[in-house]
């Protein structure tokens, strides 16, 4: 028989590192999530009939409470406010039915509450017992299943991103101290624009697929993708988190830019990508994240890991190297 729901327990306890990223990303609002935040779980445990089962775990915006179902099951609670990028992950995990991501168990659009299957949190791809070009592998592998789905209607789309990015290239440019890194921005828009003068695609992309968003299964004999932010169009535009990730394994070949050429051989050849849009939507992913920091004010320079990718790419972009 399923066995009765236990008290929630005591009041959570905020983590402050959780409580000062959302300050920094979402500032007043932020603030009024984290304050709200203990109230959101009990809410969230009494009407679930969940009992917590663990410390909690944080990334930059969600809190992930450890849980048992009513029936003892094991799962997952992940608590997060409602924004462009987390409005669709419900949607996204439903149409991928565990197939490559985590399993949605039950979900709540209004707050953007989910219950999710509980995957392994301490075993990742970041884990150094597994090499490199397996890590690599396990992510274009994953990125196959989750791109073979459509997106669905009404999701945000990579031509909107893309081309917010392009619209905010003067702004970074002029922000930018390196002549060096100026060039190469500029570079990455003119193929970002030739890229959003053909169509950009309608596969359902997970967006943010690096290392540690890849959890072991609880048995170990598989993997599954975790935190998407959903949006529809190009699967090219996936790639560059698994490329920068894992930097040290790329450093320490002593060959970068044919250690970063290796990982993005393997993951065009596996999601069977056109190689040079392939690098081109990279070097615009690369594009969009050195806008974000220069125009907020971040840093002046691309992070070296990006210069580094996009450098090594910019060949195949142009259709050889």
């Amino acid at each position: 028989m399923p066995r009765a729901a236990e008290p929630p327990g005591p009041a959570l306890v905020v983590p402050p590192a959780l409580a000062a990223t959302q300050r920094l990303y979402f500032g007043a609002a932020g603030d009024r999530w984290v304050a709200d935040l203990p109230g959101l779980a009990t809410t969230w445990l009494e009407r679930w009939a969940l009992t917590p089962d663990g410390p909690p775990a944080h990334g930059a915006v969600a809190l992930v409470l450890p849980v048992r179902r009513a029936d003892g099951t094991p799962a997952a609670l992940k608590l997060q406010p409602v924004d462009h990028e987390t409005a669709g992950e419900g949607r996204a995990l439903a149409l991928w039915a565990g197939r490559g991501a985590v399993a949605l168990l039950a979900a709540d659009e209004t707050s953007g509450t989910l219950l999710l299957e509980r995957l392994d949190a301490t075993r990742t791809l970041l884990s150094p017992d597994v090499p490199d070009r397996e890590a690599t592998a396990v992510v274009a592998g994953l990125l196959v299943r989750l791109n073979a789905v459509p997106a669905p209607p009404g999701l945000r789309r990579l031509a909107d991103v893309a081309g917010e990015t392009l619209a905010s290239v003067p702004a970074a440019l002029a922000a930018a101290t390196d002549p060096g890194e100026r060039a190469l921005l500029g570079t990455a828009a003119g193929l970002l624009a030739e890229l959003l003068a053909e169509p950009v695609g309608d596969r359902l992309l997970h967006w943010d697929l690096h290392h540690s968003n890849v959890l072991a299964t609880p048995d170990g004999a598989g993997w599954r993708a975790i935190d998407p932010k959903p949006l529809a169009g190009d699967p090219g535009f996936e790639l560059l988190p698994a490329l920068w990730n894992r930097w040290d394994a790329v450093v320490a070949t002593g060959d970068v830019p044919a250690a970063v050429r290796a990982r993005f051989d393997l993951m065009s050849e596996r999601m069977g990508l056109d190689r040079a849009r392939a690098a081109a939507w990279t070097l615009a992913r690369v594009l969009q994240d050195a806008c974000w920091d220069l125009t907020s004010g971040r840093s002046r320079t691309v992070s070296p890991p990006h210069r580094a990718v996009a450098e090594a790419l910019l060949g195949r972009a142009r259709g050889s190297g």
